[in-house]
């Protein structure tokens, strides 16, 4: 494999290492508001400060470089571009993502851009319910477009739509907060089309290069051959990925969430059918873990119905814990195999569309600095992931173009705050020096190896 035909590298996202909310004329985001309610952040912390990226790139940049990666994954964020989410922009804002971009470039790493990692200006009045906040956003990546995309040629609309409108809008879980067991579906249809209105932008400005998506899935196998069980893990599987990526190629949510939801799941206008259809260059995947799947009630206590991949009472999907699989930090099962069946699902599903492997690691227990460089976890799950996504690419001819690991370095890590650590690089909210990781040397030898 030629280094220079595949992407490596790390990925990171605005709100979680830049730091500096307060500064440079940054407007407030909703996770800014979100982290000030008593809590909803395991540790009571915020990104006020994170990695202090804004301050220290270059140094970060380095570090990149230094592991030999030809990419680098960030995100813009809205509220410092846009501080009001439309009208006025932040001509610092701008003059901070030039700087990075140039010194990237400089280095040799190739920017891919995500335009939305969550970090909504709080400004955009009813957020994702809102089908006006899709076309401000589109505003918004024209601004993006014409700032920086004679260097960015590798775009991407939105990170991990499914967590920003189940999360955000059905559980309750991450900002802005809410409960609701419609709402998710709302919020996603706007999602949708702002990604839609995005695309048409970049397309009809005639900007260079690509542009995607970002969405995220885990692997649901059958437990068994029974047909419900296989029923229940293709239903799983377009409730989690399909939701948000069918659309982008029919113009239409997945029959199966159609026949299920009815009139609860919105239609798109013929127009929106037109803008979205074709309207992703790549796919790209984020992918962390894997469960089975079951179409009957599980017989076991260790067994549990959850909703990851949709609402758990639309989808009615019974996710069973993989038996003897190691577990992260985040108690994500690794299960390295499911990396690979999922990358066929995707690319036989969307005709071997070009996938990036978009997020992809493991939050490692790290209580002290000695545990961290001897991250031997991380270390093998890096190493068996990344094996498994080159069977696919090598030998079952998966159209994959580049991985990108989760993450840099440790950072704020949403409602788990600073307690959970991704990182390839040590970085605490304490003593923010950058101590590259055992990981770090692996993920090193692996990009040497396959370059």
């Amino acid at each position: 494999m030629s280094k220079s035909h595949f992407i490596w590298g790390t990925a990171t996202s605005s709100y979680q290492i830049e730091g500096a909310v307060r500064e440079g004329g940054r407007g407030v985001s909703i996770w800014d508001t979100f982290c000030q309610e008593p809590g909803r952040i395991l540790d009571g912390s915020d990104g006020s400060v994170a990695c202090d990226h804004y301050h220290r790139f270059q140094e970060d940049v380095k570090l990149i470089a230094d592991l030999g990666c030809n990419g680098y994954r960030f995100s813009l964020s809205w509220p410092r571009i846009l501080p009001d989410g439309t009208g006025k922009i932040n001509p610092e804002g701008i003059a901070f993502y030039n700087r990075l971009i140039d010194t990237l470039l400089e280095h040799g790493i190739t920017p891919f851009v995500t335009l939305y990692h969550w970090d909504l200006p709080q400004n955009c009045k009813y957020g994702w319910l809102n089908r006006e906040t899709a076309k401000a956003f589109g505003e918004y990546a024209k601004i993006c477009f014409d700032a920086f995309g004679d260097r960015v040629h590798n775009w991407m609309t939105l990170n991990e739509s499914w967590c920003s409108a189940v999360l955000g809008y059905g559980l309750d879980v991450f900002a802005p907060g809410i409960q609701d067991s419609h709402l998710p579906y709302i919020a996603a249809h706007n999602l949708l089309l702002a990604h839609g209105f995005a695309v048409q932008k970049f397309r009809a400005g005639g900007y260079p290069g690509e542009i995607g998506i970002a969405n995220n899935c885990d692997w649901r196998e059958p437990l068994t051959c029974d047909p419900q069980d296989l029923e229940a893990s293709e239903r799983a599987l377009q409730f989690f990925y399909g939701w948000y990526t069918d659309p982008l190629f029919t113009g239409e949510y997945p029959e199966l969430m159609r026949s299920r939801l009815g009139k609860r799941l919105p239609e798109f206008s013929a127009d929106e059918k037109k803008m979205l259809i074709g309207s992703t260059d790549f796919l790209g995947l984020n992918h962390y873990t894997s469960s089975y799947a079951s179409g009957y009630p599980p017989q076991n206590a260790g067994s549990e119905v959850v909703g990851n991949g949709g609402l758990s009472d639309d989808q009615d999907v019974y996710l069973i814990p993989i038996p003897g699989a190691e577990k992260t930090d985040m108690n994500w099962a690794i299960v390295p195999w499911g990396l690979r069946k999922l990358l066929n699902w995707i690319a036989k599903r969307y005709k071997n569309t070009p996938i990036y492997i978009t997020e992809n690691g493991c939050a490692a227990p790290e209580p002290d600095e000695e545990s961290a460089k001897n991250d031997i976890m991380r270390q093998k799950y890096l190493r068996d992931y990344i094996a498994e996504a080159m069977k696919a690419k090598n030998e079952d001819k998966v159209d994959l173009r580049g991985y990108f690991c989760w993450t840099l370095m440790d950072n704020f890590e949403w409602t788990s705050g600073y307690m959970r650590h991704f990182g390839l690089v040590r970085c605490t909210p304490e003593k923010l020096d950058r101590i590259p990781k055992g990981s770090y040397y692996t993920y090193k030898n692996i990009i040497k190896n396959n370059g």
